[in-house]
């Protein structure tokens, strides 16, 4: 059965959305008729992780499972080997099959934390290659005879590379000809994605009324933005992945700048709005902003790993930053001798290579029992009992 509750609805086209087309007033006849609707998001694997950004549309669409939908999660191992050019100033790094697959493998589990994949209106889990990879040459022809060269240069990270003198290549105009035959191929009758992915989203609404006769809805949400207008995500290098330990996803969303605290209550959690906007009340009266951080690295905390671990990451992270303790899980290495500082580093993980320890000492971020390390040649004699952190979280102690 198919839930019309206007309520719902109402927060379903509000809440977090940015667009809707053709118009809100079509998608809200369409979901008060009755009707279940058909409706999915695509998710290209380039990393090995779903993070907070991604978990905006699956949020998205676990409201729309609540209403009695058919969701599908779609994974483009197909387009992943493409790579989506959407804001991006260079060609994407192509992908090999054994890479996407690899990074994907845990995608359905860590969507899980939001979509239900049984009961008795499942979430359906589909890859994109079962199609895109059996298309012929003559059938690709046939599918870009539909989208025009002034189109694909419409978009703004081709105009800057013109400008810049930059490459464009063929296969990266292909790509939202491919994501537009998954909305063809799978008849649906919506699709949901960040604003970002607005034009790539439009292309399969055009493929579907060209090849189908048929009104595709498109719902675009909210992106969780930096202080300088970046989304948050991998490219950036500020993600809360959702493979990361309950500690290191809170202590990660405590990091955030304070003007996420609002939106990433509205896109991130399940808080109600009457809840969200007493918050923003608070906050403009003067309540300390860390305060309503970890309320949300909490909520966040506990879709994922629930709440007796949410609760736990809070107070480890309150021992450790605000108390000056350790962590309770700290990583012991075994290492005795004298070490330059940078060798040191390197060698028990605090950094990855050489370079990076050199550029982790540079920004002052090496600590040795709690001291401050500035010099890369230092010789630091590792004594059992001492302890070593670089940035905020990465702790060691000698053993």
């Amino acid at each position: 059965m198919v839930n019309t509750d206007s309520t719902k609805i109402s927060q379903l086209l509000t809440r977090g959305v940015e667009n809707v087309y053709p118009n809100r007033d079509f998608l809200a006849k369409l979901l008060a008729s009755g009707k279940r609707l058909t409706l999915y998001t695509g998710y290209d694997p380039t990393a090995s992780t779903l993070h907070i950004g991604h978990a905006i549309t699956l949020l998205k669409l676990r409201e729309f499972q609540d209403l009695g939908h058919k969701i599908i999660m779609l994974i483009g191992d197909f387009t992943g080997m493409i790579g989506d050019p959407t804001d991006k100033g260079a060609t994407r790094q192509q992908l090999t099959r054994a890479q996407v697959m690899a990074n994907c493998k845990e995608y359905k589990k860590q969507a899980s934390a939001i979509l239900d994949f049984g009961g008795k209106n499942p979430a359906e889990l589909k890859y994109n290659s079962k199609w895109l990879a059996k298309l012929s040459f003559a059938d690709v022809l046939e599918l870009a005879s539909h989208f025009s060269v002034q189109r694909m240069l419409e978009r703004d990270m081709f105009q800057d590379r013109m400008e810049q003198d930059r490459p464009i290549y063929i296969h990266e105009f292909l790509y939202p000809v491919m994501q537009a035959y998954d909305s063809v191929f799978m008849d649906v009758d919506g699709e949901i994605g960040g604003n970002d992915q607005t034009f790539n989203m439009l292309a399969g609404r055009d493929l579907m009324k060209s090849l189908k006769n048929k009104e595709k809805f498109v719902l675009t949400t909210k992106l969780l933005t930096d202080s300088g207008g970046r989304k948050m995500g991998k490219s950036e290098g500020n993600m809360v992945a959702l493979s990361a330990s309950a500690q290191d996803m809170f202590g990660g969303i405590m990091s955030w700048s304070d003007e996420l605290i609002i939106n990433g209550f509205v896109l991130c959690t399940r808080l109600t709005e009457e809840e969200i906007k007493r918050m923003e009340q608070d906050l403009k009266s003067g309540v300390n902003p860390r305060d309503l951080k970890a309320k949300l690295a909490f909520e966040i905390t506990k879709i994922y790993y629930g709440e007796v671990a949410a609760q736990k990451a809070q107070q480890e992270f309150d021992k450790v930053f605000r108390q000056k303790g350790l962590p309770e899980d700290i990583r012991k290495v075994k290492l005795a001798g004298t070490y330059k500082l940078v060798d040191l580093v390197a060698a028990t993980g605090l950094a990855s290579s050489k370079s990076e320890a050199r550029r982790l000492i540079d920004q002052k971020a090496i600590k040795i029992d709690g001291k401050v390390k500035t010099n890369w040649q230092e010789e630091i004699e590792v004594a059992r009992g001492m302890t070593g952190q670089a940035g905020p979280r990465n702790f060691i102690k000698f053993d």
